[in-house]
């Protein structure tokens, strides 16, 4: 799960998700995956789009089956260039900036760095546009569970109740459910 140091530095995402109230406790499932499992789409003009879950041009991620409908994606621009892509109707997405800066909406006046953060609205479409330099960033959408959340830790559950018992159950040894 460590990612391997590169020229001295390491670097590596992780993205947990949550499930559905009826699904949070399934047996848990983990999934190995090396960087020669996904695919990588090229399109013109030098755009590169890692597809780590959903479709993208006939690739297919290699995470699926999690419950959940995610797409996942790790974009790279070329400098001064813009991209668009649809976003399902009924899901939310944000955007992570890795390298680079760039505009994240038509309109957008600030570009934005490295290390933030974008947060579409709903029915928004990505539309962004790098700068003087190459723009990295990951696209991740989803569509809402309209549940509620109560978070603390590793753990997510709905209610404070369910969490508390989570803790309880982990502390206990009985936490993790087995098929």
């Amino acid at each position: 799960e460590m990612p391997e140091k590169h020229d001295g530095l390491m670097q590596g995402f992780q993205l947990w998700v949550n499930l559905p109230r009826a699904d949070k406790m399934m047996a848990p499932r983990y999934r190995d995956i090396k960087r020669e499992d996904i695919p990588v789409i090229q399109r013109p003009g030098g755009v590169t789009i890692k597809v780590i879950s959903g479709q993208v041009d006939g690739g297919s991620g290699p995470v699926r089956d999690i419950v959940v409908d995610i797409e996942y994606l790790d974009v790279t621009l070329p400098p001064d260039f813009e991209w668009q892509h649809d976003i399902k109707k009924g899901y939310k997405a944000f955007a992570y900036v890795i390298t680079g800066s760039g505009l994240f909406a038509p309109g957008m006046k600030e570009p934005v760095g490295h290390e933030h953060l974008v947060i579409y609205r709903e029915g928004d479409g990505a539309a962004i546009a790098s700068r003087d330099n190459e723009l990295r960033f990951l696209l991740v959408s989803g569509q809402p569970l309209d549940e509620p959340t109560a978070w603390g830790g590793p753990i997510v559950m709905n209610t404070q109740a369910e969490l508390d018992l989570a803790f309880k159950e982990f502390q206990e040894g009985t936490f993790i459910k087995h098929s």
